[in-house]
């Protein structure tokens, strides 16, 4: 096995999805040029809209979303595998999906993923969410190969569900991702210690692009975008909430050897109670 060169890209989308897509070609490109070989973005790369009647009249069936479009051929350009951490697309239900996207340096799409876990929060101070009023939750987990690596894809939200994690470890994923959109208070608790935990957990890397800043939409989110490695130590982080790029090297092999060392994923027992 090598190591894998990737990056993570942090945006801060607003509510047109041309300049959204825009901003993150331009730091796709970037990042490739810089020698990543496989880049990810965050939730909701295309489009930060609060407004639920908005967002309707944008989205789109999938396979005319322009985005859709524009990144495919960005991959088959640079010959990179790229994640498009999510987007708001109108699923096969005719209900929205929030929807992770990976394409492979050919531009294929090499696997998709629905986001399971809904944001549905009332953080007091008038800022709830319910995000099931909106999206359809997705119902199948993922695991997917890319070069030496197998990805476990995830979405924001879903940090805080371990188990979905220790499906994806025990399917052969290596490495997680958790493209998200946290807001400023739940990030600020709580953003490190989850992506640590799920880290530690299933001796894996935990890629994590994020948005961050106060968006057009009036939301703000924390940004601080991460890469953890398997033993649960901070590989890098972007230690602010401003667009920008996160670089590191992926090396399967201390996945393994992390595991290897703390075997806690075959270590299952059976219990009763409560």
């Amino acid at each position: 096995m090598s190591t894998t060169p990737i990056a993570l890209v942090q945006m801060r989308s607003g509510i047109d999805p041309v300049r959204n897509i825009d901003d993150a070609a331009a730091m796709i490109r970037e990042a490739a040029a810089n020698g990543a070989r496989f880049i990810a973005t965050p939730e909701t790369t295309h489009l930060v809209q609060r407004d639920t009647d908005a967002l309707a009249d944008i989205i789109k069936t999938p396979d005319i979303v322009p985005a859709l479009v524009r990144f495919a051929d960005l991959a088959d350009e640079l010959d990179i595998d790229l994640l498009i951490g999510s987007l708001a697309l109108m699923g096969d239900q005719g209900r929205a999906v929030n929807r992770s996207v990976l394409f492979g340096p050919d531009g294929a799409v090499k696997a998709t993923y629905d986001k399971i876990h809904m944001f549905d929060v009332s953080l007091g101070a008038g800022e709830n969410y319910r995000e099931s009023a909106t999206y359809q939750p997705g119902e199948q987990a993922v695991v997917v190969e890319v070069g030496d690596l197998k990805l476990g894809l995830s979405i924001c939200y879903d940090v805080r569900f371990a188990a979905l994690y220790r499906r994806l470890a025990q399917a052969g994923a290596l490495v997680m991702t958790v493209p998200s959109a946290f807001t400023q208070p739940t990030g600020r608790a709580h953003w490190e210690t989850l992506l640590r935990a799920r880290a530690i957990e299933t001796g894996s890397y935990v890629l994590a692009p994020a948005q961050g800043g106060k968006h057009e939409d009036g939301r703000k989110t924390w940004g601080h975008s991460m890469v953890i490695g398997p033993w649960g130590d901070v590989l890098a982080h972007l230690d602010h909430d401003e667009p920008g790029m996160l670089y590191a090297e992926i090396d399967p092999a201390k996945a393994l050897k992390a595991r290897e060392r703390i075997p806690a994923l075959t270590g299952d027992r059976e219990f009763e109670g409560p």
